[in-house]
C-alpha cells in the first residue's frame, strides 16, 4: 500500500536532511581544519544579511528639517488650536459636595461592616 505523502511530511522531511546537512558540513570543517591546521569553515556558508545604510548627521538634519516644516505647513492649514477646536459650551465640572462626600462614606462603612460580619461567620 502506497503512503500518502502530505506537505506536513514533506516539510518534516526537509528540516530533517536540513539538519542532517548541517551536522555533516560541522564534521567536513572540523576534518578539513585538522588537515591544514587552518580556521574551521562550514561548506555552506550563511548568506549574509542586508546591510544597513548609514545617513550622515547633515541628512538627518535636512530630514527633521523638512517635517518640521510639513507640520508648521499642517498646522497653519488648519488655523485650528487645541483651545478652539473644543466646543464652545461646555459643562462645568462637577464637584461633589460635603453631604454626599459623607454619605458615600457612610455607606461604604456599612458595607465593609456586613462583610466583614459574613466573614466572621464563616469562619
Amino acid at each position: 500500500m502506497p503512503t500518502k505523502l502530505d506537505h506536513n511530511i514533506l516539510a518534516a522531511a526537509i528540516e530533517g536532511f536540513e539538519a542532517q546537512k548541517t551536522r555533516l558540513d560541522a564534521q567536513i570543517a572540523e576534518i578539513r581544519q585538522l588537515m591544514t591546521g587552518g580556521k574551521a569553515e562550514t561548506a555552506a556558508t550563511p548568506e549574509p544579511g542586508r546591510k544597513r545604510r548609514k545617513m550622515s548627521a547633515a541628512g538627518r538634519k535636512r530630514i527633521a528639517e523638512a517635517q518640521r516644516k510639513r507640520w508648521a505647513e499642517a498646522k497653519k492649514q488648519s488655523g485650528a488650536t487645541p483651545q478652539a477646536s473644543k466646543p464652545e459650551a461646555q459643562k462645568p465640572k462637577r464637584k461633589l459636595s460635603a453631604a454626599g462626600r459623607k454619605r458615600i462614606i457612610e455607606a461604604t462603612k456599612k458595607r465593609w461592616a456586613l462583610v466583614r460580619a459574613a466573614a466572621a461567620k464563616s469562619a
